[in-house]
């Protein structure tokens, strides 16, 4: 494969992960980097310093589009950056300490167990009226929103803070250690602890993973684990793709993101788990 084939082929992968990204809340990177350590024989590092870019331009693609539609809640993204930073500044230091093969397993260990969460809990019917959470109550962590599909405006109560900022530190210490901008712990912890309708934690997650792995990505940049040749591709098309999937979150029925996420987290897993295992 020549060089420009090379570049062509990625960026055209990489425009189909960023769409699925975003539409998600889970980032190219969950896609990106078994694509360049399966297909592309990349070293799994370089493949996470590349991802960790990709992430971050999700993230820059997507979230002016959920800002602007209200899906986003500011709020309570922002106060769980404060896990997830913590998260991934440790996480870019444990990379140093584990194995190639134990990432893998790693990866899919995570992608499993957010697929396992996912498929006990059909999408909300309801939300809850009230909220006992103290810190959600004088932080205003709630939120609303106008869903296209249902026509109709969701409201919405934040609960469980303590635990998502928990959950959010295990998010971010993932997302440095695997490149995966951590949306699949992410979504499945807003949605089911905190009580977040499937798509404003979609759209927060996209919000939150660009902080989430700029965190992290100047450790990598630091130990040169980016190379721009791999990077420069992939960032550039995670962008192109995020952009319309940003748009097509608020037109498509929670039922079927929900299903599309497990679909997505399964295969990624069985991949993972067979380049571990040495198969």
């Amino acid at each position: 494969m020549t060089p420009f084939d090379f570049v062509l082929s990625l960026g055209l992968i990489s425009i189909a992960a960023g769409l699925l990204g975003s539409l998600v809340g889970l980032g190219g990177g969950i896609i990106i980097v078994p694509i360049l350590t399966l297909v592309y024989h990349i070293d799994i590092r370089l493949a996470i310093g590349a991802s960790l870019l990709s992430v971050i331009a999700t993230s820059s693609g997507a979230a002016v589009t959920y800002v602007r539609e209200r899906l986003t809640n500011l709020r309570t993204g922002m106060f769980l950056e404060i896990g997830t930073t913590l998260g991934a500044i440790s996480g870019a230091y444990l990379i140093t300490k584990i194995s190639d093969k134990a990432l893998f397993v790693l990866f899919a260990v995570v992608l499993i167990y957010s697929s396992a969460l996912l498929l006990r809990k059909s999408p909300k019917t309801e939300l809850l009226a009230i909220s006992n959470d103290k810190i959600a109550n004088s932080l205003n962590l709630h939120g609303s929103y106008f869903d296209d599909n249902l026509k109709k405006e969701i409201i919405y109560k934040v609960k469980n803070t303590k635990l998502g900022l928990f959950l959010m530190y295990i998010a971010g210490l993932v997302s440095a250690l695997l490149g995966v901008g951590s949306g699949s712990l992410k979504v499945p912890a807003m949605d089911i602890a905190m009580h977040m309708p499937i798509k404003a934690s979609a759209a927060t997650s996209n919000f939150m993973i660009g902080v989430t792995a700029a965190a992290s990505a100047g450790a990598y940049f630091a130990r040169g684990q980016i190379n721009p040749f791999i990077a420069a591709p992939v960032a550039i098309g995670v962008l192109l793709g995020a952009i319309p999937g940003s748009r097509l979150l608020s037109h498509i029925a929670p039922k079927s993101i929900q299903r599309l996420l497990v679909v997505v987290l399964i295969i990624v897993a069985i991949e993972m788990i067979q380049r571990g295992v040495g198969l």
